[in-house]
């Protein structure tokens, strides 16, 4: 699996990824607030299209969440049932 290390404006280090986790972050990132419907990720990141069943997303977005939280990234991944996901800013207490 090939990993590129991005940087994280939050996180003064290199976070390695893989190619697509860190395509998923970024437009995920990019699109803070929003929820992007799966059918939207797969078409976008993997040239999916049509209406296709694969868990190559959710295994994407599982494997992200562990390194989110680990890293402590300013924000989380929530999922919006039926439809898709979301980046969720983290606000100061």
């Amino acid at each position: 699996m090939l990993s590129t290390a991005i940087a994280i404006p939050e996180f003064a280090g290199s976070l390695h990824l893989t190619r697509k986790e860190a395509e998923l972050l970024r437009i995920l990132r990019d699109h803070a607030g929003q929820c992007l419907s799966r059918e939207y990720l797969l078409s976008t990141i993997w040239g999916y299209t049509g209406h296709i069943r694969t868990r190559t997303l959710d295994v994407h977005i599982q494997r992200l969440r562990r390194k989110v939280r680990l890293f402590n990234l300013g924000g989380e991944i929530q999922t919006i049932l039926r439809h898709g996901y979301c980046w969720v800013t983290n606000t100061p207490r």
